[in-house]
């Protein structure tokens, strides 16, 4: 599985999706323009060290990603959306796609997507959560709906 930031702003959300990524197995690509270094102390600090568990791709602008991933699944996720994120139908090599945390999604690419643009709940008056927890809510979903692939399910002192 795949989570998409496109053009990231704030490094302690891109640092928060690595973690993730990183207890996961999910592969994280950024999408420049990135509104920070790469090298950026909060993005390591919201990191800590598990960056070495994280294969990380960035892309020059989303068409490249497309053009990469022409036969995976992309799930656009955005407040917008037509329909609930447990509506969805995950795969194993789905690509889970976020906008930057001012702006989600770029209108053009929502347009071009429509059917498969999901959501997260909320109450009426809610604008959105933060994005570090939305990608956290998608993927854990995608990541039930699999049964927890490749996920140990059990803690480190509950094994015989």
């Amino acid at each position: 599985m795949h989570i998409v930031l496109i053009e990231p702003e704030i490094p302690g959300n891109t640092g928060n999706i690595a973690r993730l990524c990183a207890a996961t197995g999910i592969e994280l690509h950024l999408v420049k323009p990135l509104g920070f270094s790469i090298d950026d102390k909060h993005l390591k600090r919201a990191g800590l060290d598990y960056w070495h568990l994280v294969k990380v791709h960035v892309h020059e602008n989303f068409a490249e990603v497309k053009a990469m991933y022409p036969e995976h699944k992309f799930h656009y996720c955005s407040t917008k959306a037509p329909r609930a994120h447990s509506e969805a139908q995950f795969g194993r090599d789905d690509m889970l796609v976020f906008g930057k945390e001012t702006a989600g999604i770029p209108e053009d690419i929502l347009k071009a997507n429509w059917e498969h643009c999901i959501r997260i709940p909320m109450i009426e008056g809610a604008r959105s959560l933060n994005l570090s927890n939305a990608a956290a809510i998608v993927a854990y979903e995608a990541m039930r709906q699999l049964d927890y692939a490749n996920l140990l399910q059990e803690g480190p002192g509950t094994r015989s």
